[in-house]
């Protein structure tokens, strides 16, 4: 039996193992701006933006110390944080360059605008903005042509007011 997943459904969270809990809170919350909601002692502790339950969850439960998984073994590609338009990622992207945080890589995949970084857990990062669906690229058939292409950071830059 065939089943589609309904409309409205949408990734709640991401629930993240890191080696050091203060580290992680550093970069989510000081860096990226997320609020701390709640703290679970010294193991957990979760995070949101506009008073959501979580869209982050950090944990030490399995991971206190530890290391990044090494290149070549499976795991999360990346998270990605949807802004809500391209002024709020123009803001992220500035705390960044004013933090000298490194980034990873920067495209303009015709569908959306992203920034690529790393967080302190070696977890990958996406922030990025969706361009309205009715500017997304297509080919004549009506199906998505998604591209990668070199995002204008300077430009981007420029509206972060």
């Amino acid at each position: 039996m065939n089943y589609t997943a309904p409309p409205g459904t949408r990734i709640g969270h991401v629930h993240l193992k890191v080696a050091d809990l203060d580290r992680a809170l550093g970069f989510y919350s000081d860096l990226l701006g997320f609020t701390l909601m709640q703290r679970y002692g010294t193991q957990a502790a979760f995070l949101s933006a506009g008073g959501y339950h979580h869209h982050i969850g950090l944990n030490t439960w399995q991971s206190k110390g530890g290391t990044p998984p090494a290149p070549g073994h499976t795991g999360l590609f990346h998270t990605a944080f949807l802004y809500p338009d391209r002024a709020s990622l123009a803001t992220v992207l500035k705390r960044l360059v004013e933090a000298n945080y490194p980034l990873d890589g920067a495209s303009d995949h015709g569908v959306s605008e992203a920034i690529y970084i790393t967080d302190p857990d070696g977890n990958g990062v996406e922030l990025y903005r969706d361009r309205p669906e009715a500017e997304w690229p297509r080919e004549a058939d009506g199906s998505l042509s998604m591209v990668t292409r070199r995002l204008n950071l300077e430009a981007l830059l420029e509206e972060s007011g």
